[in-house]
C-alpha cells in the first residue's frame, strides 16, 4: 500500500515543488493539468527545435509516498524548499499494491497494420504467425505503431518497399519504420535521430528483430541518396529539414512525411515545393501522410 498526495500548484511553482518532494521522501512525482477533462484543459505539444511550453497555469503535482512517511513533515519541508509560504491545498488517496509489470503489459496488445504486417509486444503470441511480425515493446523512444502517424508510415512502407531498395528513416525513434522496411525486403536501411538514446533503442530493437540497420545521430554528416525516404516527425522540423530530406531522395525515389496535422499540410507542401511536389497520400484521425517522387532528370 502507498499514499498518493495530490497538490495544487501554479505554473511557476509546480516544477520546484516536484523536485522538492523527490528530495524529501517521495517515491515518484508527476505533474499534469489540473483542468484536464474540462473546458479549461490546455493540451501541450512539443516539437524538436522549439522552446518547451510552460507548465499549466493550474498544475497538479502528484507524489507517491510510503505509508510510514510522516506526510505532514515531508509536505511542509518540501513546500518551504520550493519557496512556498505554506503547503498548497492537497488531497490524499490510498494506492493498493499491484503487479505493475502485468498491468502495463495488459494495456498493449498486438497491432494490425495490414494483413501482412503486425506489431507484437514480446510478451504476446503473434495473432498471425504467417505475417511479418515486428517485435516491439513500449519504451522511451517514440514509435510503437499505435499512433496514427506511425501507422500511416507503416502502411506506406508496405506499399512501396521492393526487394533491395535503399531506405532512410529520418527521426527513427524506436526504429520501428526502419525495422519494418528491412523486414519487408529492403536492402540497406539507415536510421537517423537527434537523440542518442533513441539510436541505442533502435539498435536494440533491430537486434531483437534480427535485422541490420545503419544508425547514426543527426549531428553526423549524412551522405548519399536513398530510393525511399520516410520521416515521421512534426510539422516545424519537417519544414526546416526540407532541403536536407529532399536532397537525400534519389532520382526516381519516393518520399513520405508524417507527423503533420491536416490543417498544416499546405505549409509542408509549400516548404518542399522547390524540391519535390508533395500531395496528401492518406489521412487518419486528423493526421496526414504527404508523398512525393523525385523526377528522373534526363
Amino acid at each position: 500500500m502507498w499514499i498518493s498526495v495530490i497538490l495544487q500548484a501554479d505554473a511557476t511553482r509546480a516544477e520546484a515543488l516536484s523536485e522538492a518532494l523527490m528530495d524529501h521522501g517521495a517515491l515518484s512525482v508527476s505533474i499534469d493539468d489540473a483542468d484536464a477533462g474540462t473546458d479549461a484543459e490546455k493540451p501541450q505539444f512539443g516539437e524538436p527545435g522549439m522552446h518547451p511550453a510552460s507548465l499549466w497555469d493550474h498544475s497538479r503535482v502528484v507524489a507517491l509516498f510510503d505509508t510510514d512517511t510522516d506526510l505532514a513533515e515531508a509536505l511542509a519541508t518540501a513546500s518551504a524548499a520550493a519557496g512556498l509560504d505554506a503547503v498548497p491545498p492537497f488531497t490524499i488517496e490510498e494506492v493498493a499494491e499491484q503487479n505493475w509489470v502485468q498491468l502495463t503489459q495488459s494495456q498493449f496488445d498486438p497491432i494490425r497494420i495490414t494483413d501482412r504486417l503486425w506489431i507484437v509486444p514480446s510478451w504476446h503470441e503473434a495473432p498471425a504467425p504467417d505475417a511479418i511480425n515486428l517485435i516491439l515493446d513500449p519504451g522511451m523512444a517514440f514509435g510503437t505503431g499505435s499512433h496514427p502517424t506511425t501507422r500511416l508510415c507503416l502502411e506506406w512502407l508496405t506499399d512501396v518497399i521492393e526487394p533491395g531498395v535503399t531506405v532512410l528513416d529520418y527521426g527513427c525513434g524506436s526504429g520501428i519504420l526502419a525495422i519494418a522496411a528491412a523486414r519487408l525486403g529492403a536492402g540497406e536501411v539507415t536510421g537517423v535521430d537527434i537523440d542518442e538514446k533513441a539510436v541505442e533503442t533502435a539498435a536494440f530493437n533491430a537486434e531483437t528483430n534480427g535485422v541490420k540497420l545503419h544508425l547514426q545521430v543527426s549531428s553526423k554528416p549524412l551522405d548519399g541518396t536513398f530510393q525511399r525516404v520516410v520521416a515521421n516527425i512534426l510539422t516545424n522540423p519537417l519544414k526546416m529539414l526540407a532541403p536536407l530530406l529532399a536532397a537525400r531522395v534519389a532520382p526516381g525515389g519516393r518520399l513520405a512525411l508524417s507527423g503533420v496535422l491536416e490543417a498544416q499540410a499546405d505549409e509542408v507542401i509549400e516548404a518542399y515545393a522547390p524540391f519535390i511536389a508533395l500531395t496528401v497520400g492518406a489521412t487518419h484521425d486528423g493526421w496526414v501522410r504527404l508523398e512525393g517522387e523525385r523526377p528522373v532528370t534526363p
